[in-house]
This record gives structure tokens, C-alpha cells and sequence, in this order.
């Protein structure tokens, strides 16, 4: 958790506009899966997504290991925050909709994490997880030009949010599958060419959108990856 505390500070500080943006652009696309009146959200950083989902569920939890971020976001009627680690964490029910975004990155042990949010879910609820993709046109480009020796590599911003590892489709949809889940879909989001600090000074929002429904025609090689699952 010292860790934990540690890194929102970056939520803070460092988060650049188009990260936000980015976020909204991810809910955009998983929205369509919202499933029932309950939600938990694991990990909601500083709650842009929360802000949204609020507007969804009648019931919404969200558990984070970190209490600065989680005192960040609003006190919703509907909302209830747990201050704890998703390995830690005894929820009050089960719920017909979970969302795992951008964690599995920053855990030691993802299996262990998933087999959590399997526990978590309902038996006729939906799950949903996403973490960045390594096989980003962006990440296959910092190969081309030598700022990687992989795409697999951790890269300067990697190691300064605490990540573990970079997930492409295949590795993502084999730790979901050895949790026990049952993939139903896979989804990309955002074609991103160059690093978010680019792009947020010198693109237009036409040419973002334009990049984003690019992320549709090109699903692995776009900046986030998400599977949808069931138990």
C-alpha cells in the first residue's frame, strides 16, 4: 500500500489531458457491455471513469490500496468506496458487472488478482479487463527506431507507474483463461502512432477521433486491449 501511495501522486502531478482523454475513449468502448444494476470497479485511480458509471448502476462499489486516490473521488449517493487490495478485499455481495482496468499491469501475481474478481462476479455477470497493449503501433515503432529492444520492455513510463509487465492479447487472454473465466470478446481501443505526450500537443480532437475508430479496423495493434469475459 506504501507503494500504492507512492504512485497516485502521478494521478496528481503528472497525468497529462490526454490521458483523461484516453480514459473516456476506453469507457466509450466498454460501455456497450454494461451488464445489470450492480458494479465494482477495481482500481479506479482518481475516478474519471467512476464519474460515468455512476450515471449506469444503481449500485456502485469501487476498492482501491490507495487512499489518496480514493478520497479523490466524490462522495456519489450510489457509491461506495473500500480502501483495500484487490487480493485483500471481501466485497458486500456479488455483482453483475465488474470492471478491472489497468491493474493487472501494476500486480505481482495477476492470477491471483483474477481469480479474486472471479469470486467477485455473479454467476450470470459479466466481467471486464483492459491493460495496455504491447504490440501498439507506437511500442512496434520505438522498436524500429531503437528506444526498445522489445515490445515486451518495460519503457521509462512503465517503470515510473509501477508496471510489472505489458500484455498483448495472447498473454492477457491466457491469465483470464487460467482464472477461470470463459472469453467472450476481445476489443482494442485507439490506434495511437506516437506517445501521449505527442499527441496532446499537436493533435486536433478530429484527428484523435479519427485514430480512435482506426482502433476498430486495427484491434491489435491499439494502444489498450480488453477482454470480456464470464465465469
Amino acid at each position: 500500500m506504501n507503494k500504492l501511495e507512492e504512485l497516485s501522486k502521478w494521478y496528481v502531478d503528472t497525468e497529462l489531458d490526454f490521458d483523461r482523454t484516453l480514459q473516456r475513449l476506453r469507457y466509450r468502448t466498454i460501455s456497450q457491455y454494461f451488464k445489470g444494476k450492480s458494479c465494482l470497479e477495481i482500481a479506479p485511480a482518481q475516478g474519471i471513469t467512476t464519474a460515468s458509471l455512476k450515471d449506469e448502476f444503481e449500485t456502485l462499489h469501487v476498492v482501491d490500496g490507495s487512499k489518496n486516490l480514493l478520497n479523490l473521488i466524490p462522495d456519489y449517493p450510489n457509491l461506495t468506496k473500500f480502501h483495500s487490495m484487490v487480493e485483500d478485499f471481501t466485497p458486500p455481495m456479488q455483482y453483475e458487472f465488474i470492471l478491472m482496468d489497468h491493474i493487472l499491469e501494476h500486480v505481482e501475481h495477476p492470477g491471483a488478482a483474477l481469480a479474486k474478481a472471479k469470486s467477485f462476479l455473479k454467476d450470470d455477470g459479466l466481467f471486464v479487463v483492459g491493460v495496455p497493449n504491447a504490440r501498439s503501433i507506437h511500442r512496434l515503432a520505438a522498436v524500429k527506431m531503437g528506444y526498445l529492444k522489445s515490445i515486451y520492455e518495460l519503457n521509462e513510463r512503465d517503470h515510473e507507474l509501477g508496471h510489472y509487465r505489458v500484455y498483448d492479447f495472447d498473454s492477457l487472454e491466457k491469465d483470464v483463461v487460467e482464472a477461470g473465466f470463459a472469453v467472450k470478446e476481445k476489443v482494442g481501443v485507439f490506434f495511437k502512432p506516437l506517445a501521449n505526450k505527442q499527441i496532446q500537443e499537436s493533435w486536433t480532437s478530429d484527428m484523435i477521433e479519427g485514430f480512435y475508430q482506426m482502433g476498430f479496423d486495427f484491434p491489435d495493434n491499439t494502444a489498450e486491449i480488453y477482454i470480456v469475459a464470464n465465469k
